[in-house]
């Protein structure tokens, strides 16, 4: 007698199923695509960050050193260990603590390496004569003995 609800109920059912799992897939594919973009602290700045023996690390070239709680985040926001990111230089966000040691790190995607942030100045061995000049005019502070 009731043949007829099988018969709504199951394709009713399947379309039901798929919207569900298109609906489950589409922040993935937003995320895989490089589209979904982190909100970082208005403090945090730029770097380019090689890890040499944890906890120290090289930032833009000088040496660093990492907090004892500090958090390191990939491009998808998963903790890092900085024992696995050893020799490998990346484009970073970090913030430091009040002790100069570095905090935060946030492992940039390509979306947001676009993005403009203070810090990592632009490192160039190309110097003008008026800087030679000008370095040459300022006085050496005086020896301590």
């Amino acid at each position: 007698m009731k043949r007829w609800l099988l018969l709504v109920k199951t394709p009713l059912l399947f379309l039901v199923l798929c919207l569900m799992g298109a609906a489950c897939l589409l922040p993935g594919l937003a995320e895989a695509q490089g589209l979904a973009v982190r909100q970082f602290p208005a403090k945090a700045l730029r770097g380019l960050m090689e890890v040499t023996a944890p906890p120290n690390i090289m930032l833009d070239y000088k040496p660093r050193r990492l907090s004892p709680g500090a958090r390191i985040k990939d491009s998808k926001n998963l903790i890092v260990m900085s024992a696995s990111l050893v020799g490998k230089e990346l484009l970073v966000n970090y913030v430091a603590d009040p002790q100069g040691m570095i905090h935060e790190v946030w492992i940039l995607t390509p979306a947001e390496a676009q993005l403009k942030r203070a810090g990592l100045e632009t490192l160039t061995n190309i110097r003008f004569q008026s800087e030679i000049d000008a370095a040459a005019r300022t006085p050496l502070p005086p020896a301590s003995q």
